[in-house]
């Protein structure tokens, strides 16, 4: 699949400007990870285009374990033949590739809270993925670990009176948590769980609502219905896994 520039895309470029070296863009991925899901809607804002390969988990292709010898995981970016693995340093890599329409900022010290943010959106990536892996008292310390996070982030994360984490403008922050906007309410509805309840954070659920409301980002996330069904068959697996 080749992305190719809309009409949606912030700022998109001339095509005929379009350098070999930006076409060279090969990203490696599964539709349900929302590490990939960063990398494609910084890509997308960036208005760079990219090859889009999916990967089957079960069958990795030769191509992923050439590029990814180490973790042999998604997503995996390849600039120029050249891969670069891990989602929240392919972020950096293509803010520092591609400067236009800036998704980090300039000045040093807001950047180096920006990449902590990042870094703690990773955290909660993996806690709530424990929310449909895990049960019992395993699952109670998930739960308690994904609402501890949504409190830091309500209190310390967003600033009163802004629509995105960087102020009035998306940025690689906003997209990092992903997870919480789009997969934390499937599978809370897959386990019967509710931690996130919209009144005890107003600032999320409103950050929530504008960043769902940017075009890029609604194209650029899972089908909602084709997610509840992986995911109620990966519950089903787990519980069947508990019960032998």
């Amino acid at each position: 699949m080749l992305y190719i520039y809309s009409s949606r895309c912030i700022n998109p470029p001339d095509i005929r400007s379009i350098s070999p070296i930006m076409t060279a863009v090969k990203l490696l991925g599964a539709w349900l990870s929302p590490y990939c899901c960063r990398v494609i809607c910084a890509l997308k804002l960036k208005g760079i285009p990219y090859e889009y390969v999916e990967e089957d988990l079960l069958n990795k292709s030769s191509l992923l374990l050439q590029y990814n010898p180490v973790h042999k995981k998604i997503p995996v970016m390849a600039h120029g033949g050249k891969p670069i693995c891990e989602s929240s340093i392919i972020l950096q890599y293509i803010e520092e590739t591609w400067p236009q329409n800036p998704l980090l900022p300039n000045d040093p010290h807001e950047r180096a809270i920006a990449l902590f943010w990042i870094k703690f959106a990773d955290d909660m990536t993996t806690s709530v993925a424990m929310l449909y892996l895990t049960t019992g008292e395993e699952q109670e310390k998930a739960a308690k670990e994904c609402l501890e996070m949504l409190k830091t982030i309500e209190e310390h994360g967003l600033l009163d009176g802004k629509k995105f984490f960087g102020g009035d403008k998306i940025n690689m922050v906003d997209i990092s948590f992903c997870v919480v906007a789009h997969w934390l309410g499937v599978i809370e509805e897959v386990t019967a769980l509710k931690v996130f309840e919209p009144h005890k954070f107003p600032k999320l659920n409103s950050w929530i609502l504008n960043f769902m409301s940017v075009p890029v980002i609604k194209e650029s996330l899972p089908d909602t219905e084709t997610m509840l069904a992986f995911f109620k068959g990966r519950r089903e697996m787990v519980l069947a896994s508990e019960s032998n």
